[in-house]
């Protein structure tokens, strides 16, 4: 496996969230020294306490024999096996009454070390059982070979090895559960303020201003405090943007209002209707002006609540709306869909804008809705007109305040102020969603779709516009 194929297993199989993270930097090094203890510790130790009292048994066992190898009949042996085996408390026979095979319980970790030291410092020894005679590790029967025939020696197991080296192991696991427990409330104390600087930052990213205040660890207050700073000098600006043209679109209505007054006292004459139309165009571009100004202010101070709306209701009030405009639309498909929350009037005034839009530079309109592929996440209002469309490298330009795309779209109709999209992509953000430029696959012209996020799915979704 190369480099960059672990560093892409890697990434694919670690936590996500930063809850994950901080967790899986508090616990590997904890359980990575817990390992090292123990495999260094808890065997080195534990091994030579069994090598040692192995050991004494053994001398023991080797006393034994010897005493019962000295004795000059079978009699004598059987006499001085009697006499010592209660002192040592050792239970022996001779001869012995069964054979005795090597045997050791699986979950005997020491049970090799055992029997291999035995072997080694008993002379003799043909069989050693540590399983005992109930099949259990509490007990161990040894066969050992003398002059007078095979014998046979039970003890105790606790006499070659000690019986609980799971005590430490015990204790490493619940004071590192104690501990990971304490870590943990400590640390979702330190995240909580990181989590809530991101959902703010989120948030206003979408259009939305909400209480945030800075608190957390040193450097998380400082950047709460830069995050505050950096969103009151954006809302300053966007104020001080809004004021102006509202002031300016205000001011310019008065000298239009005179020169309607001034053409209507002049004759009738091709140079007073070429006059008449461009005060028109003028007056047409001051109500852009003060709408995209309106919708700024609505958006940024939320002025209006969302309510839950049933999205194919919605969607007809508004076709009625533009039919009794004059306008020439459709719907398309718009199937059933739960209630969605959105700011009616904000949302009408965004589809009345896109369906202006389509009606200026096409013939046909067509209103739909649209889910995303997996069936949630995210619901679209979708616009769609047969016009020349825009193109894709040119969609992002399109959705910037005051751009117009003179070259892509139809001029027959009247030019554009480049507010219309403007305004709907302020709109949606605002919704927590955003505004999709695309080409209709059956009409030809432009497909704007409004993407608003469902309840379930979070926000919309932020994949690249294809």
């Amino acid at each position: 496996m190369t480099a960059d194929m672990f560093s892409r297993w890697l990434k694919r199989h670690l936590p996500k969230s930063l809850y994950g993270r901080a967790a899986l930097i508090l616990l590997l090094p904890m359980v990575t020294v817990q390992l090292v203890v123990s495999v260094i510790f808890v065997q080195r130790h534990f091994n030579n306490i069994t090598e040692q009292m192995t050991g004494l048994a053994a001398r023991e066992l080797v006393h034994l024999v010897a005493q019962v190898n000295a004795a000059d009949s079978a009699e004598r042996a059987a006499e001085r096996l009697g006499e010592l085996a209660p002192a040592l408390l050792l239970e022996a026979e001779l001869p012995a009454s069964a054979p005795v095979a090597d045997a050791k319980v699986w979950s005997d970790f020491t049970g090799g070390r055992v029997m291999r030291s035995l072997y080694r410092q008993v002379p003799g020894l043909s069989g050693v059982d540590l399983r005992g005679p109930d099949g259990r590790a509490g007990r161990v029967v040894l066969a050992i070979d003398t002059s007078w025939g095979p014998m046979r020696v039970a003890f105790s197991r606790d006499r070659l090895s000690a019986q609980n080296p799971h005590q430490l192991l015990v204790y490493m696991v619940f004071i590192g559960v104690i501990m990971t427990v304490i870590a943990y409330l400590f640390l979702r104390n330190q995240l909580r303020p990181i989590k809530r600087l991101g959902r703010a930052a989120e948030a206003f990213g979408h259009g939305q201003v909400i209480d945030y205040h800075v608190s957390g660890a040193t450097e998380v207050r400082a950047a709460g405090r830069a995050f505050l700073d950096m969103r009151a000098r954006i809302l300053a600006q966007s104020e001080s943007r809004r004021l102006m043209l509202s002031g300016i679109s205000h001011d310019l209505r008065t000298p239009l209002t005179r020169f309607r007054l001034g053409l209507s006292l002049i004759e009738e004459s091709e140079a007073r209707a070429a006059l008449e139309r461009d005060v028109e165009e003028m007056a047409r571009l001051v109500d852009a002006f003060l709408g995209f100004a309106r919708s700024e202010a609505q958006n940024g101070a939320a002025e209006e609540p969302a309510v839950p709306v049933e999205p194919a209701a919605f969607l007809r009030e508004v076709a009625a709306r533009a039919e009794r405009a004059g306008q020439k639309l459709r719907l398309g498909a718009l199937g059933a869909h739960e209630p969605i929350a959105l700011r009616p009037m904000a949302m009408g005034r965004a589809l009345d804008n896109l369906l202006a839009n389509a009606a200026r530079y096409g013939s046909e309109a067509r209103l739909s809705l649209a889910r995303g592929e997996d069936g949630g996440g995210w619901l679209a209002f979708v616009v769609e007109d047969d016009g020349p469309g825009i193109a894709e490298s040119d969609r992002e330009q399109a959705l910037k305040p005051f751009v117009r795309l003179d070259s892509a779209r139809n001029q027959d109709r009247g030019a554009g102020v480049g507010l219309g999209l403007a305004i709907a992509a302020d709109i949606a953000r605002a919704h927590g969603g955003r505004l999709v430029l695309g080409q209709s696959p059956d009409l030809g012209g432009l497909r704007a779709e409004l993407r608003l996020p469902l309840a379930e799915g979070g926000a919309a979704d932020r994949e690249e516009v294809p």
